[in-house]
């Protein structure tokens, strides 16, 4: 433990983060995701996005150790920061002591239901998401029966590239977030922002969530559909279709068509109003 009352005055310097986990014997742990923030520019920059008030309630996934939650602290209501690592959570009693309007869980934030630990209220969403779980992190949040209002999360650049992507490049991932809300990048972030540095580049996502999806077709069928076209995305769409959702024999065409889809295209090349047209018709003809 660290001796005395002191705090560290910036926890965004490489030396202060350095020593923290020196001083509580941690080591940075790979699998999840331990880079940690150290840049003061880039931390200013989430801030920015969530666009944050006094009343807020902000829930934040991965707070490490720290450096985003005293910033989000000294805005809004209340943080709740939910951290998996029992070792970074004993750091964080100390670093954000004298904080009050701070309640720190330690859980598994898949684990955890929102609508409990923010107390019915109307929140946000601050995270920078482990690589391996964000696809999943982002589920959790956008399929919860209590949703946030906005989400602003650190992912890999790649993937960041992806959620935002357009007609024509658009993703399974893309769909599942775009149905929810709306993304936009904010900013890239280099590996050497982070101790120790990462292998990849990242970027920071904002996604605005709608109050209800944009799609208006029972939501397990229409992923149904989504999934059955990007099952084999290098496929013309009929194929893949045909394929995974056992289409009558050469109906897939025709299908396509009814809707105004060539069947030739690809899923990638699909908008939600096109998967959405054709989750219909498919309902329509009693295939899903």
């Amino acid at each position: 433990m660290l001796e005395g009352p002191e705090q560290p005055e910036r926890l965004d310097l490489p030396s202060t983060i350095r020593l923290l986990l020196r001083r509580f014997g941690l080591r940075p742990h790979r699998a999840r995701g331990q880079n940690f923030l150290a840049d003061d520019r880039i931390v200013q920059r989430i801030i920015a996005a969530a666009e944050l008030g006094p009343g807020d309630v902000v829930l934040e996934v991965g707070p490490g150790l720290g450096v985003l939650t005293r910033e989000l602290a000294d805005r809004v209501s209340l943080v709740v920061a939910v951290e998996v690592d029992r070792g970074l959570v004993e750091a964080l009693k100390h670093v954000l002591a004298g904080y009050e309007n701070v309640e720190l869980i330690n859980a598994d934030i898949l684990d955890v239901d929102p609508a409990v630990v923010v107390h019915g209220r109307p929140y946000k969403v601050v995270a920078n998401l482990p690589y391996s779980i964000t696809s999943l992190a982002l589920r959790h949040f956008l399929e919860a029966r209590h949703r946030p209002s906005r989400m602003v999360v650190m992912v890999q650049k790649e993937v960041a590239r992806r959620i935002v992507a357009k007609p024509g490049e658009l993703s399974l991932l893309a769909i599942s977030v775009q149905v929810y809300g709306r993304p936009r990048l904010v900013t890239e972030v280099p590996a050497s922002a982070f101790v120790p540095p990462p292998k990849v580049d990242s970027a920071v996502v904002v996604i605005d969530l709608h109050e209800r999806p944009t799609v208006n077709a029972p939501l397990d069928k229409f992923f149904r559909v989504v999934h059955g076209g990007f099952a084999q995305p290098r496929k013309q769409l009929h194929n893949a279709l045909a394929r995974t959702l056992w289409l009558p024999k050469d109906s897939a065409p025709d299908i396509l068509r009814a809707v105004g889809v060539d069947p030739m295209r690809r899923a990638q090349t699909l908008s939600l109003d096109e998967w959405e047209r054709l989750t219909a018709e498919l309902m329509g003809r009693g295939l899903v």
